[in-house]
């Protein structure tokens, strides 16, 4: 076998290595026939002696011999045919390496096909060697660094075995199915979006009375008409996406989706676990960051993943200062685990304002807005080595790629654990269950606008109403968690039929005049906390708040992008590079307020109207417009970024 891996590695002379292959295996398997047809003769004339020196009648065989002889000839063509079918592969494969065609992933099979037949040979005759092959297990967590951390991968259905997810080792998705599949259930939400709002407007407009005042009576007819075309439509949107799910879970590639969300989030905790905890930490090049941002709390956590993918980009230890915060004087360290095990300041050397210079040792990073230059791995950006795995594996990569770093940073000590585990049972705090966050109190009127419950709740009802689709039947429940405790106390009047699990202390002690004290600080940590936790998000993005939970989100499972429901923004990171989407349908303007966009423009998008529109600016015309979500697909950004060769 180390013959073949290493013929494997070399492009030139395929069909020689491929000959070589084929003579190798033909012989192993020859021989064995040979080796079990030689057994049998032996055997046979062993009998026959023995009967030999008992008489005349030695010269027969008996009955037993007969069919003793007639097993191992029937084994022995058994083996035969199961070497033709060997032969016929083989050939095949060897077709594909004569004409070029057999990339690595190929040949890997090959090299494991040739294995399973050596191994396979050496079984007893009859034993059954087509043995089907198990499902993937979950791969469990490094225990040494991902057990300290509060998100690991799996959330709800980490705790289902291995056998219920559907797949077989080595089975892959292409990129185009993967790709494909998500753009059908983004399509699905568009095109509902587009129908309902439209819908909904004409139903308003015939509503109020406009021209058709005078026929009271026919307004009133189309009017249910149109009522009920949306409950109908509603219900078929969510049958669809009950299909689209269930498409997910039985089409054969759900156990490689947890194993490579597994498998990606491992090499990620191992490197910055690795830039973390140099060997020699005097001489090591640093990054400091300040945690004091003038902002909430939210707000803080991506100011430090900020730096952290900066420390990452450079290959520069992240040195947290953290003394005095304004939510907990004590520190980072107090709260949470910290940063580096072995580095924890930034030493004697001489710091540096940003950008400094190639040998500077020690660099000082100022908030993301006062950054310049600009380097191109700031968010939207994913590393170029991880893009490939990430595009087929997420709906949304930079998301994934912001979760990891909160994954690392968010490691609670143990006072923060146990509290956030009382929390949960104190609240009584079970699945399913949909997370929910209203943000009011300085947030409304100048970052966003005023949204009453009754907008969250028909979202929270249509996600349970899709759980229900086919006629199953579940508890009801929501966590509520709001900076307005009058909003808890509200829902659960106007809710009754949901179990609303809340803490209005919480929410008070959220509010602007008590924000940042210690209470606050273990009140939003626990938000958060549930928030990720939630099967589904309701909430608005323009709230740091919300998206934190989202990013937390994705930690927990393969790909959670679609787990939301926002009522305003989409998700974007402060201080971000341009967020462009390239457009793969052409569209000519509808009106004066629509963009035109030719197939491979990039539109830099501004938002989504959640109406089938989508506001942006063409890069190509430099011209600013709406234009149909639909028609568009995210562009992920990357940048060369260090791969950390060894980790």
């Amino acid at each position: 076998m180390l013959l073949v891996r290493q013929l494997f590695g070399s492009s030139s002379n395929s069909w020689v290595r491929a000959l070589i292959i084929f003579v190798l295996a033909w012989a192993v398997l020859v021989y064995v026939f040979v080796l079990k047809l030689t057994n049998t003769q032996a055997q046979a004339g062993g009998g026959g002696a023995a009967g030999a020196g008992g008489g005349a009648q030695g010269l027969s065989l008996t009955t037993g011999d007969n069919e003793f002889n007639a097993r191992r000839i029937n084994q022995a063509l058994q083996l035969l045919e199961h070497t033709k079918q060997r032969n016929e592969e083989l050939k095949m494969l060897i077709d594909e390496l004569m004409s070029e065609q057999l990339d690595k992933q190929s040949a890997m099979k090959l090299i494991q096909r040739l294995e399973n037949d050596a191994q396979n040979s050496k079984l007893p005759m009859g034993a059954d060697s087509n043995v089907d092959d198990t499902l993937f297990e979950m791969v469990p967590a490094d225990s040494d660094m991902a057990n300290q951390g509060l998100y690991r991968l799996g959330g709800f259905e980490e705790s289902k075995l291995s056998s219920e997810l559907h797949g077989q080792p080595g089975v892959e998705p292409s990129l185009e199915y993967e790709l494909t599949r998500r753009r059908v259930q983004t399509n699905i939400a568009e095109i509902w979006n587009y129908f309902s709002s439209e819908l909904g407007k004409i139903r308003k407009s015939l509503a109020s009375g406009g021209h058709l005042n005078a026929n009271s009576n026919l307004n009133a007819e189309l009017e249910e008409s149109i009522q009920q075309v949306l409950l109908q439509g509603a219900e078929h949107k969510r049958s669809l996406l009950s299909d689209m799910d269930q498409l997910r879970r039985v089409d054969g590639y759900e156990a490689w989706r947890h194993k490579e969300a597994n498998d990606l989030s491992d090499l990620v905790q191992r490197r910055l676990h690795h830039l973390q905890n140099p060997s020699d930490c005097d001489n090591a090049r640093k990054l400091v960051c300040k945690l004091n941002k003038g902002c909430g709390y939210g707000c803080q956590l991506h100011h430090v993943v900020y730096c952290f993918i900066v420390a990452y980009a450079t290959e520069r230890t992240l040195i947290l200062k953290s003394r005095g915060w304004r939510y907990h004087k004590g520190g980072w360290e107090e709260v949470f685990r910290p940063v580096s095990n072995s580095c924890h300041d930034a030493g004697t050397a001489n710091a540096y304002n940003w950008p400094g210079k190639p040998n500077t040792q020690v660099l000082v990073l100022p908030i993301i807005d006062s950054l310049m230059p600009r380097p191109p791995y700031l968010p939207l950006a994913v590393p170029e080595d991880l893009a490939p795995r990430l595009k087929r594996l997420h709906g949304d990569p930079i998301v994934w790629w912001v979760g990891q770093f909160l994954k690392y940073l968010l490691r609670p000590q143990t006072t923060t654990r146990d509290f956030l585990n009382s929390g949960m049972r104190n609240l009584g705090w079970e699945r399913p269950i949909v997370g929910v966050h209203v943000r009011r109190t300085d947030k409304v009127g100048t970052e966003a606008a005023f949204h009453g419950i009754e907008e969250y709740m028909t979202h929270v009802e249509d996600y349970y109403r899709t759980l229900e689709i086919n006629g199953t039947s579940v508890v009801r429940r929501i966590f509520l968690a709001s900076d307005d405790a009058r909003v808890i106390e509200e829902a659960r009047k106007k809710y009754p039929q949901y179990q609303i699990i809340g803490d209005a202390e919480v929410a008070r002690m959220a509010a602007v005049s008590t924000r940042y004290t210690d209470t606050a600080l273990n009140g939003i940590i626990l938000d958060i906390h549930l928030l990720s936790m939630s099967d589904y998000l309701v909430c608005t993005f323009s709230s740091q708040v919300c998206r934190v939970a989202y990013e937390i989100m994705q930690t927990m499972y393969p790909d959670a992008a679609y787990r939301f429901k926002s009522l305003d923004d989409i998700y974007y990171y402060g201080g971000q590079n341009p967020h462009n989407r390239r457009a793969v349908i052409a569209h000519k303007p509808r009106s004066h307020d629509d963009l035109q966009l030719k197939v491979g423009d990039l539109v830099s998008v501004a938002g989504n109207h959640w109406d089938g529109n989508s506001k942006g600016k063409n890069t190509r015309t430099n011209q600013g417009g709406l234009f149909p979500s639909f028609k568009v697909v995210d562009k992920v950004e990357t940048a060369k970024l260090p791969v950390y060769a060894g980790v």
